[in-house]
């Protein structure tokens, strides 16, 4: 059966009580508009040993920029509720704006280094208020495993800085990224895109395609491997925003040659619409 709770403190004190009773809390954040991604992460938290598991459903306004579409965001509580029913999930905690940031808020939590590239240069603000929710998230659960996606890259480098910085007593894990049958990645805002521009945003899965099969073959060239992905970019969506190279662990751009692994991100609009992608060249398979 699963349990809704708005407010924090019954949040705090439904997982306090699942450890006394011998659980592993498994916590998986969300913004709610779920799908076959989302619950995924719950089926990795189970995978990996947790037994009372928590989805926290909260569009977070302090990471949407003052252009970005937070007051269209896909809010769709009772289908979610509904999904985390079926996926098994114990608890389901959704807050209001209220709850996580009361009147006088004024404390946030800040990663450098990771944060100054990709989306952190385009989005000013934006990790740090994913940070600030994250952290307050984690201090309400307490110990437990944390399960993020990979499609988000550059989010779940930052947060396991976070962790690992402020000594927070989370492990935190990142699933790979779940897509439909024709590569696309699964997310919230494909719902955003009419026919004729979901077609067109397979141009993303072409370019990743391209670059892994060149790196299996021997490519490791950094500017050849980007340009194999932004070409079918390129054609195919209005805007480009990035396609980059980087080192999987640092995001530090990459040289004139790769090594035995390179990350390669991309953030890309059609119409109105912005999609991100990536994957590992040597560790993520077409």
């Amino acid at each position: 059966m699963t349990r809704v709770v708005h407010a924090p403190a019954e949040h705090r004190e439904a997982c306090e009580r699942a450890r006394r009773d011998g659980a592993r809390v498994g916590l998986v954040p969300t913004m709610g508009a779920l799908h076959e991604g989302h619950l995924a992460l719950v089926a990795e938290a189970k995978r990996r040993g947790a037994t009372f598991v928590v989805v926290t459903i909260f569009v977070n306004p302090m990471q949407f920029g003052p252009t970005e579409d937070y007051s269209r965001y896909p809010r769709t509580l009772e289908t979610d509720v509904a999904a985390c029913r079926d996926a098994g999930v114990d608890l389901v905690l959704a807050p209001a704006r209220e709850d996580m940031y009361p009147e006088g808020f004024q404390t946030h939590v800040e990663v450098e280094g990771l944060t100054t590239r990709l989306e952190g240069a385009l989005r000013p603000g934006h990790f740090r208020g994913v940070t600030t929710v994250v952290a307050k998230l984690f201090a309400l659960t307490g110990p437990a495993l944390a399960v993020f996606g990979r499609k988000d890259y550059q989010q779940w480098k930052v947060l396991e800085r976070m962790t690992r910085d402020l000594d927070l007593p989370i492990e935190v894990v990142a699933r790979p990224t779940v897509r439909e049958p024709d590569g696309l990645a699964l997310s919230s805002r494909n719902r955003y895109l009419a026919a004729p521009e979901r077609a067109r945003a397979t141009g993303i899965v072409t370019g990743l395609r391209a670059a892994v099969r060149a790196f299996d073959t021997g490519e490791r060239r950094a500017r050849a491997l980007h340009d194999l992905v932004r070409g079918p970019i390129d054609a195919a969506f209005d805007v480009v925003d990035y396609v980059d190279v980087a080192d999987p662990e640092s995001l530090v751009p990459a040289g004139d040659l790769v090594g035995d692994r390179a990350l390669v991100t991309v953030a890309a609009r059609i119409g109105k619409t912005r999609l991100i992608d990536n994957c590992v060249l040597g560790e993520d398979r077409p």
